[in-house]
């Protein structure tokens, strides 16, 4: 396995906050999130996480009852209380800073999400692999982000609609057409070819671009 990760540094600190993780909990959830980023919770045993770990599959079970309660010891804590703060705390003071255009407010959007997707990435792919299929990661997407940031993020772009820096469309609409561009230039630098050379300030522009192509008036 490979040293500590950034993710799993805020993990522990996270988890000392209530009760500390033994060596052989922190080998365990480092091989869990190194398998299930890889393979996807379905597609995961606990023979193989415990292998990879070093420890035997009994210990698994002794720490965690189920493959599921060891997902979500992972991912919930990290939405939760680190995930969700940063959303909200960090990523809202992006939103509501006093940009001069459109096109500053996307740049600062862009940059603050690369650099969040690259300090946690593993544990954002594995959020998003299985979002879909637990309800309980869903309700709590909702619950701790979602609603949290929408409303500024509307408020952002009834800004510059109003400036005539964006075109009528519902919020929704607008939002889910900016959000999709930045996911898919997060996703393919740091999921589909994490290894290419990247200009990322060249990339940022052509993202940028593309999203007011779409959406300036003309």
């Amino acid at each position: 396995m490979s040293e500590i990760e950034p993710w799993l540094t805020e993990l522990l600190r996270l988890n000392d906050e209530e009760e500390k993780m033994t060596d052989k909990q922190i080998k365990i959830v480092q091989a869990a999130v190194e398998i299930f980023s890889e393979k996807g919770f379905a597609g995961s045993s606990t023979s193989e996480i415990a292998q990879k770990a070093g420890v035997a599959e009994g210990t698994i079970f002794r720490h965690y009852k189920t493959k599921k309660e060891l997902l979500l010891s992972i991912v919930a804590p990290m939405m939760s209380k680190l995930i969700a703060p940063f959303a909200v705390k960090d990523f809202t003071k992006v939103l509501e800073a006093d940009y001069p255009d459109v096109e500053q407010f996307l740049r600062a959007i862009t940059v603050n999400r690369l650099e969040f997707a690259r300090k946690h990435f593993p544990i954002i792919k594995i959020f998003m692999h299985e979002i879909p299929f637990h309800n309980e990661l869903r309700e709590q997407f909702k619950e701790t982000v979602a609603v949290l940031v929408l409303e500024k993020a509307y408020k952002a772009i009834r800004h510059f609609q109003k400036q005539g820096q964006l075109i009528e469309l519902p919020e929704p609409t607008a939002m889910r057409l900016i959000v999709s561009t930045i996911m898919g230039f997060l996703i393919t630098r740091f999921l589909l070819v994490p290894d290419s050379e990247w200009d990322e300030e060249k990339e940022i522009d052509y993202t940028i671009k593309f999203i007011l192509y779409g959406l300036s008036p003309r």
